[in-house]
């Protein structure tokens, strides 16, 4: 560890100065500073990032504050820069990622030039939509003119052909076929021949047939409506969208049915356009439109080139831009926290700061007032309080991820021991013992350096939550894979093959052709295998009641270690916050309950794997509690036992009242005497100070000591503490459930999968059997058992061992620092 004051921390570096056993000790800091200088001081106090300011104006709205103003024009730049964000998302544009320093630009100006780039780019957008509006209407008038001249080109063809038909007819010679009203319907006075209206247009093809059916309901039929089919849809002038569409032609008779019809065409959206029957006319009409639609697409292809060129420019200083403007409300928002003095000349902050800042914190602001050339500096000084200040642990980008498994729980009380750094050694190697197998441990070893050999690139990149997550935690990913390959090996487990890595087994076949091994047994014939399990073991009937015994008292081993080391924090803790209470009457009653019981019980394990006995632990520890007094028989592995269990049962059973009853009463009797004035506590100077505040019990502080509550509290946590020393005993062996499952499934997954497909001898089925095997492989073993594994080890973490000492109930330390806003804040 290095010295808590040497230097600043951060998650920079691989391996900075830092103290990761006890947060720094932080102080409650007031600094004055004229207003002329306010503006400088804050913003260098936020490219420090080392000072956690206090809003002093809790009791204002935002609106009552003196740079509400202020933060309004910073809010309305970052809206012109969201709408910036969004016309280049729309126009393909991306901003520029490279590397730009924020320039010395005057806020002001910045204001003005995004307010002239945002009306520019209205006016653009503006422009360009009224002609694509212009050249949709034109795509359709002449489609309208196409169509349309087309339906009366072939009607005046039919009417022509039709004519000279009927004056052939009249010339020849009546026949027994002529209608007998031909002669009336040509004495018919053209005066009194009723001429018959048009509307021409488009209408969307999904309304065509219900506008046909209105059309012929609100005229009772009196209209004749032809409709035609645009092959392409086209862009609605409205919308913007394609809409497959058809033109319409519609003949009526009237001017009442021609409102009508104009009232229902506007209710459809149905476009109308003109038409002249004169055929020459049509032909001018085309071209006219023709022409019109080319310099419609000359003008707004023009005007889209332009609007690139602009959101390019944007694009270039967006990042730039955004930037200072998101420094700028920042700054204001954290000058809205101070409060202002009564001369009006001063602002006055409040915050916390680690002890090793203050120099860094000093320089800023002396830097701050001559840069402002201020007549009057800042002034720093140090306040005095009661209040639990926040916690603050520096950590790298390889320490950090175990420190966010433990904030997650729980973030540290202030100075409280922080098991982060065990954390660090024991996560791993737990989850490890869950995963043991050096095949499964290599992938996820390649896994986790193929994300730290391109963190640079993948820091910078936006990526998937889960992808983000797995990134995050590349070094506990690292740690893990390590430690799998180191228990693999002791399980000797390579994808559930066993390899002699270390020599040759320790046993043989009793006969050459080995027919037996997995039913008879082997004979030893060598040393015992030099490291790890002897791969002799694998496939024998022996192997799974010979690894399950040696897992399960693994497990055991592993837990009362763990266990302890909890105790023992504890006590450091009690130690570092001058608690005698807690040494006495919980440090040590609670390290003889639990090494009475689970302790005696790991000493027992060893003694019976050094000895080769056949000692049944079960039945000494069961008849330890119901008959303490009989003899152990054959169940004896050393002399002196049966009274050595006596004691200890003794003295597991004293450490219960030993932990509930004493605490309670001294705690009333320092109560009664602290407010007798038979005890005075000194005034504490030192940085000590905050920590002595927090070793007083919350009913110990307070004016009213209710004796009843304080011993109830005892009471809980001393059940908790008995019944949880054997459901957490108990609960790691879930390593060796999860150690057996994970190389069951592997066995499982090689045997029935690649071996039973290597034997069909064919050479498709061997392909398919080594795909399911990798997918296999890969989806349950490298992805579901890992995951389960990570489970199941942060839950020993949590629960089994953080329990013992953890408090957990501190709060971040969270400094003002343009380096950790991001943009989602204030974007």
């Amino acid at each position: 560890m290095g010295d808590r004051r040497g230097g600043g921390g951060g998650g920079g570096g691989c391996c900075p100065p830092m103290d990761l056993f006890r947060s720094d000790p932080m102080q409650l800091v007031q600094v004055i500073i004229p207003m002329e200088s306010a503006y400088l001081t804050v913003s260098y106090l936020g490219d420090l990032g080392l000072l956690q300011l206090k809003d002093l104006n809790a009791d204002k709205s935002p609106f009552q504050r003196t740079y509400a103003a202020q933060i309004k024009k910073c809010g309305e730049m970052a809206r012109k820069l969201r709408f910036f964000k969004e016309q280049m998302s729309k126009a393909g544009v991306a901003p520029s990622i490279k590397s730009t320093t924020l320039a010395d630009s005057n806020v002001d100006d910045l204001e003005t030039k995004l307010g002239e780039l945002e009306a520019e780019l209205v006016e653009i957008n503006a422009n360009g939509e009224k002609l694509q509006r212009d050249y949709s209407e034109m795509v359709e008038y002449k489609l309208v003119l196409q169509k349309v001249g087309e339906f009366f080109h072939s009607a005046h063809s039919d009417a022509t052909a039709q004519h000279r038909e009927i004056e052939s007819q009249h010339t020849g010679e009546e026949s027994l076929d002529t209608p007998l009203l031909r002669d009336q319907e040509m004495q018919t006075d053209p005066s009194k021949q009723m001429k018959l209206g048009f509307l021409c247009g488009v209408v969307p093809r999904e309304k065509s047939m219900a506008f046909e059916r209105i059309l012929f309901r609100a005229t009772r039929g009196n209209v004749f409506l032809k409709q035609a089919e645009i092959e392409e849809p086209v862009i609605d002038p409205a919308s913007g969208e394609k809409v497959e569409k058809n033109v319409f032609l519609v003949f009526y008779s009237g001017e009442r049915a021609k409102n009508k019809i104009l009232k229902i065409c506007e209710a459809f959206g149905a476009n109308r356009y003109p038409f002249n029957e004169d055929l020459g006319k049509q032909a001018q009409m085309i071209t006219e439109v023709t022409g019109r639609l080319s310099e419609l697409k000359t003008t707004i292809d023009a005007g889209l080139a332009h609007r690139g060129n602009l959101l390019q420019t944007i694009g270039d200083q967006y990042e730039q831009w955004s930037r200072l403007v998101r420094k700028e409300k920042a700054i204001y928002h954290t000058l809205n926290m101070l409060s202002l003095d009564v001369t009006k000349k001063c602002l006055v902050a409040e915050g916390w700061c680690p002890v090793f800042a203050t120099k860094q914190i000093q320089d800023a602001l002396q830097r701050a007032a001559f840069d402002s050339n201020a007549q009057v500096g800042a002034i720093f000084q140090v306040l005095q309080t009661k209040e639990l200040p926040p916690t603050y642990f520096r950590t790298n980008k390889f320490t950090s991820a175990f420190q966010e498994i433990v904030d997650a729980y729980g973030v540290a009380r202030y100075q409280e021991a922080n098991p982060g750094v065990y954390t660090i050694v024991t996560f791993p190697f737990l989850f490890a013992v869950m995963f043991g197998d050096w095949g499964h441990g290599i992938c996820l070893l390649l896994a986790s350096l193929m994300f730290i050999f391109r963190e640079k690139k993948l820091s910078g990149q936006k990526l998937g939550d889960i992808t983000e997550m797995t990134f995050g935690g590349r070094y506990v990913i690292l740690m893990m894979a390590i430690f799998s390959i180191y228990t693999g090996l002791i399980y000797n487990e390579f994808f559930s093959v066993p390899f002699e890595l270390f020599g040759l087994s320790a046993y043989a076949c009793r006969d050459l052709s080995c027919r037996d091994a997995t039913t008879v047994g082997l004979i030893k014939v060598r040393d015992t295998y030099p490291f790890g399990v002897d791969p002799a073991w694998h496939g024998t009937r022996s192997e799974l009641p010979f690894l399950n015994s040696l897992k399960m008292k693994m497990s055991i081993l592993l837990g009362v270690a763990q266990m302890n080391l909890g105790i023992i924090l504890s006590y450091f803790n009690a130690k570092f916050f001058g608690s005698c209470l807690n040494i006495w009457f919980q440090f040590i009653p609670q390290m003889i309950f639990l090494n009475s019981l689970f302790g005696y019980l790991s000493v027992l394990i060893i003694v019976k794997w050094c000895t080769g006995s056949q000692a049944d632990l079960y039945h000494i520890m069961i008849y330890m509690f119901l008959s303490p007094t009989d003899d152990l028989g054959e169940n004896q592995l050393f002399p002196g036992q049966k009274t050595l269990q006596l004691v200890l049962l003794l003295l597991a059973l004293v450490s219960v009242p030993w932990m509930l009853l004493p605490k309670p009463f001294l705690l009333k009797k320092q109560h009664e005497e602290r407010h007798r004035g038979n005890s005075y506590m000194p005034l504490e100077t030192t940085e000590h100070s905050f920590q002595l505040e927090t070793t007083h019990d919350a009913h110990g502080d307070h004016e009213e000591f209710e004796f009843s509550e304080v011993f109830v509290h005892q009471l809980i946590h001393t059940i908790e503490f008995v019944l949880g020393a054997v459901s957490n005993t108990a609960s790691y062996l879930r390593l060796w459930a999860l150690s057996l499952a994970h190389s069951e499934l592997s066995s499982v997954f090689y045997e029935k999968v690649l071996l039973l497909a290597w034997g069909f001898n064919n050479v498709i089925i061997l392909i398919v059997g080594i795909i399911v095997f990798i997918f296999a492989t890969v989806g349950v073993l490298l992805v579901m058992e890992t995951l389960s594994a990570f489970l199941h080890a942060l839950r020993l973490h949590w629960v089994e061992f953080q329990n013992k000492f953890y408090e957990g109930n501190g709060y971040k330390f969270h400094p003002f620092s343009f380096a950790l806003a991001s943009d989602e804040d204030d974007f």
